[in-house]
């Protein structure tokens, strides 16, 4: 969870300064930060976003626990109105060092449970920027087909069920006519 860019906020951690009975992180974005994050996400805006998390030592790193409250808006897609969207989304996710020892090697079999949990996410240095997974949280919460309450294709005359449209059923329609001719 290290990267070059700098963060729209801060949510770090250190690794070598965290009690061993973890500490909490409280982070509650001010409008200009929401509003970065709402144009980098190409949403319509953030009305709130908090986060509280509970970060505690675990093997060498770190485990993130908590919840992430936000309000957004963004455009339907069927009519480009304004939808608002409550999110509330636990989080719970493992920061370890990378194991240099356990690295596989070329052509050798590395096996994977995919009924596991998550993989714990690598980490390289004394501190974490939880920040990166705060974003990744609410950007994986946001319904991707926002709609208002009964609102449809259906609800603005479009017949999405009757004879079909465009370039290909107009060419389809011209073979059909030079099909009876022969």
């Amino acid at each position: 969870m290290s990267g070059g860019a700098t963060p729209l906020f801060d949510a770090v951690v250190r690794i070598d300064r965290l009690p061993a009975t973890g500490r909490d992180v409280q982070v509650a974005l001010d409008e200009p930060t929401r509003a970065a994050l709402a144009e980098a996400l190409k949403l319509g805006a953030i009305d709130s976003f908090t986060a509280s998390l509970t970060v505690v030592p675990l093997r060498g790193g770190i485990r993130a626990q908590g919840r992430l409250i936000a309000d957004i808006v963004q455009p339907s897609v069927v009519t480009f109105e304004p939808v608002g969207q409550h999110i509330d989304e636990t989080i719970d996710r493992v920061f370890l060092p990378e194991a240099h020892a356990h690295t596989p090697t070329p052509g050798s079999e590395v096996f994977v449970d995919l009924e596991d949990e998550d993989f714990p996410d690598h980490i390289d240095g004394p501190e974490v920027d939880l920040s990166a997974l705060l974003i990744e949280t609410l950007a994986l919460a946001i319904d991707p087909y926002p709609r208002l309450p009964g609102e449809s294709l259906d609800s603005l005359g479009i017949d999405v069920a009757g004879a079909p449209a465009g370039p290909f059923a107009a060419l389809e329609k011209l073979k059909k006519s030079t099909d009876i001719d022969r």
